[in-house]
């Protein structure tokens, strides 16, 4: 299941084509549940891509920078090491 919440989103739909109404100070949120699909990979010189996808094949990409990726890493072994999720 994907949620997507954008604060602030107004879009204008004029001869079959999408344009932004009013200011560029959107925000958004995306959840993805339920994910049945993980893959990653290098994306670009410098960064790693994690794609995640459901049943219904909505898709969420992110792509992080190493220290970020390690960050990942390192709060999925601490999660790993204490919590119950894992066992």
């Amino acid at each position: 299941m994907l949620t997507l919440d954008i604060d602030d989103f107004m879009l204008e739909l004029k001869d079959g084509a999408f344009k932004n109404v009013g200011p560029s100070n959107k925000a958004a949120t995306v959840k993805l549940y339920d994910v049945e699909g993980v893959d990653v990979c290098e994306y670009g010189d410098k960064r790693v891509k994690l794609a995640f996808e459901d049943e219904q094949g909505s898709e969420v990409e992110v792509a992080l920078f190493p220290e970020q990726a390690r960050a990942v890493r390192e709060g999925l072994e601490l999660l790993e090491s204490e919590s119950e999720v894992f066992e």
